[in-house]
């Protein structure tokens, strides 16, 4: 059984036991955190759309926080010796998916 979720604007498809990257939830180590399912597949059974997975839920734990990869960045502007040096890296939150109830 897998289901797909949604957080940071992004949708994951998980399944239970699987760890992942995802936007930062503020949300301390160890902590639980519940995600609304978009989608929810279990064998042959297809489960969508707010009336159908009203009561389902998604259950995990936060395991800790990741990095993204540094992204370095230069603008230049001609003829009047314009330079910008930038740069950022992405902090995420790592979770693991504990358990996917269905209605």
């Amino acid at each position: 059984m897998y289901a797909v979720i949604r957080t940071g604007g992004k949708q994951h498809r998980v399944s239970q036991g699987q760890r992942l990257d995802v936007e930062r939830l503020g949300v301390a180590n160890g902590d639980s955190v519940s995600f609304d399912p978009v989608l929810v597949v279990d064998g042959d059974q297809v489960l969508a759309g707010t009336g159908a997975l009203s009561g389902a839920s998604v259950a995990a734990v936060v395991v800790g926080e990741a990095k993204g990869p540094k992204i370095d960045g230069f603008t230049y502007k001609a003829k009047s010796r314009g330079r910008k040096r930038w740069g950022h890296r992405q902090k995420y939150t790592t979770i693991e998916i504990t358990g996917i109830t269905r209605p």
